[in-house]
């Protein structure tokens, strides 16, 4: 590619500036939800009973206001490391809660007892290790965690079967609310 002189670049840009005819304007055509593949589907709400709706905002309020505990000198010695550990020391100044020395873990800080082990969602996790396993499972209140150790054949049958169950589900109905679905935690992608 050449370069272009001065004029040349002038009279180029001159040219890019002029006006150009108005376009026609496009027909806006919309798809229905049925004919698109991968569309947005919500993903699914536990039923909840009130107070454990509000212990779950507690949570959530608590989580904001809790500090990071870190370990005493992390900040000095690289490898002591951040994972908290109770200092123990006879003259320690932050075991001894004097001011300007970071907080101790304590039971204070802890959340609300009916939102313990519940994911943030809502849901109460279940760990799954095999198809069998699913049979248990409430859909309006759990939902499913496949175990870390179990390999991808097993793990796409478990996925199956979920899909399975929420069909079935979907025919069933659930009465006089939204449909209930089985919910899977961490799929597997391909």
């Amino acid at each position: 590619m050449a370069k272009r002189t001065k004029k040349e670049s002038v009279a180029a840009s001159a040219e890019a500036s002029e006006p150009l005819p108005p376009e026609e304007p496009q027909e806006v055509v919309t798809i229905p939800q049925e004919e698109t593949d991968g569309g947005h589907t919500a993903s699914p709400k536990p039923r909840l009973d009130p107070a454990t709706r509000r212990a779950l905002r507690l949570r959530d309020e608590k989580s904001r206001h809790r500090p990071a505990f870190l370990r005493f000198g992390w900040h000095r010695y690289k490898r002591i490391g951040t994972e908290w550990r109770a200092p123990r020391g006879m003259s320690s100044k932050q075991r001894r809660h004097f001011v300007r020395h970071p907080p101790l873990v304590s039971i204070g800080y802890r959340g609300p007892k009916a939102a313990r082990g519940l994911h943030p969602s809502g849901f109460r996790e279940v760990l799954v290790h095999n198809v069998p396993e699913l049979e248990g499972v409430d859909p309006a209140t759990e939902a499913v965690r496949i175990a870390h150790g179990v390999g991808t054949r097993k793990r796409l049958a478990i996925q199956e079967r979920i899909t399975q169950i929420n069909e079935a589900l979907a025919k069933k109905g659930s009465g006089a609310g939204k449909p209930v679905q089985l919910h899977l935690l961490n799929p597997i992608s391909r």
